[in-house]
């Protein structure tokens, strides 16, 4: 189960890809940079995005699923979701599931491709085996969840509202809850799943589109469709990952030996400007979560108390992508009080910065040695290099990734040896069962999934 909850949660990340240009469109269409046709035309190809999230959580997660991400999988999710959807509003039109539907969608599709893709039907039947199958098997089980989802989703969403009230109830400290368990799930790469539920379905805001009433479900959604009362859950990423988390890399610098400081220094500059710029934390958590995971845990709780203070001062301040400084510039007018993220982030970057150094220094944490730094090699060099790690080419059955981990399938994961990996460059080596195995290697994983496949081949 944890195994398939990673992979959900790394399937996840192919849809939400595409929110950032879907959030640029809509900022270019609210008419102060551009006016007249030009802004309506921005504003609805942006919203053509946001209003069907949960066809494209269908297709995403499907594809994201399926062996060797084929494209049949995708088209068997887009379908799931067109039926499903049909079906629960012909029994029930006040039947709202939001991007509930793409996922549950996308797993089934995914799974089923997984399942049928090369099933073999009676010869008169051929045409509809191996691939052709599995949309068909997927409309069929659409129609059951879209009869299911009539009947009874109320049940379900009853329960999701009586979350998202007490949630909501809790003010900042339901939203310090969730901004501690968004960083302390990273490991698990379960966050994107915890986010999906506060962004994209927690609250309703209902706006006018083209003379229709229409909900917005989510923080994110909501804060572009122009509610000003969300952003709550995204504000406080501001000041964690422009201020704070660039000031924990200069405290794990200042606790490095002199004799290794260019060459770490040179990888913590990066990782941090990453993380100002664009927003992309990972590369710069996985260096020190699993040497020293008790300063990751100082991080989530510093991470909660940032959304939970920037809650308290009446800032929000939401995101397409991540909470980057372009997101900031471009998201700046939209906002409620976002010059307020510039002194709260010098606070939280004082803060970050003594608690990180003291408590590499009081518990004497050791986050570089020579054996965790990069060394440079081919591409050729270095996929033979992680194969031979793996076991050679009859352990390996999949090859796959996600932003920044390496995610294989193989025969034994437990014949491998984290020491290898680590010497290869890995932060960090999760096994989620016998038969998978995940390499953290920050944003060069997806270049290495590439390189290996190609030396498989």
């Amino acid at each position: 189960m944890l195994n398939l909850l990673q992979r959900i949660g790394k399937a996840l990340m192919t849809p939400i890809a595409v929110l950032p240009v879907a959030a640029l469109l809509l900022r270019l269409g609210f008419g102060d940079i551009f006016d007249g046709q030009i802004a309506l035309i921005m504003k609805s190809a942006g919203d053509a995005v946001f209003s069907h999230l949960d066809l494209l959580f269908g297709i995403g997660i499907a594809y994201g699923l399926a062996k060797n991400n084929d494209g049949a999988a995708a088209l068997s999710g887009a379908i799931g979701v067109l039926i499903a959807k049909a079906v629960y509003l012909s029994i029930d039109k006040d039947v709202n599931m939001g991007v509930f539907v793409g996922i549950i969608i996308g797993v089934l599709a995914g799974t089923l491709y997984n399942r049928y893709h090369a099933i073999k039907l009676p010869e008169f039947l051929g045409f509809f085996g191996g691939k052709r199958f599995v949309p068909i098997i997927t409309a069929v089980s659409a129609i059951g969840v879209g009869v299911i989802a009539g009947y009874f989703w109320h049940f379900a969403q009853s329960g999701i509202d009586a979350f998202s009230n007490a949630i909501i109830g809790l003010n900042e400290i339901g939203t310090f809850i969730y901004g501690t368990l968004n960083r302390l799930l990273i490991p698990l790469g379960l966050h994107h799943i915890l986010n999906s539920v506060f962004w994209f379905q927690l609250g309703e805001y209902t706006h006018m589109k083209d003379g229709v009433e229409v909900v917005a479900n989510g923080d994110l959604h909501r804060f572009f469709a122009g509610d000003k009362s969300a952003g709550i859950y995204m504000s406080g990423f501001y000041v964690v990952m422009m201020f704070g988390l660039p000031a924990m890399a200069f405290a794990i610098y200042l606790n490095t030996p002199k004799s290794s400081r260019k060459k770490v220094g040179a990888i913590l500059a990066g990782v941090a400007f990453t993380s100002f710029l664009t927003g992309i934390t990972e590369p710069l958590e996985f260096l020190f979560l699993f040497v020293a995971p008790l300063l990751f845990v100082l991080h989530a709780i510093l991470t909660g108390l940032a959304l939970a203070i920037a809650q308290m001062l009446d800032i929000h301040a939401g995101f397409g992508f991540s909470a980057g400084f372009i997101d900031y510039m471009i998201n700046y007018k939209l906002a409620t009080n976002p010059l307020l993220i510039l002194p709260l982030g010098a606070v939280f970057a004082f803060i970050y910065f003594v608690a990180s150094y003291y408590t590499i220094k009081l518990f004497k944490l050791k986050i570089f040695d020579e054996t965790n730094t990069d060394k440079a090699v081919s591409k050729n060099d270095e996929a033979l290099a992680f194969i031979e790690a793996l076991g050679g080419m009859e352990n390996i059955t999949h090859t796959d990734a996600c932003i920044t981990r390496l995610r294989m399938s193989v025969n034994d994961s437990s014949i491998l040896l984290d020491e290898t990996f680590i010497a290869l460059g890995a932060k960090g080596v999760i096994r989620p069962d016998k038969k998978s195995i995940q390499i953290v290697l920050g944003t060069r994983a997806e270049g290495v999934a590439e390189s290996i496949k190609e030396a498989l081949d």
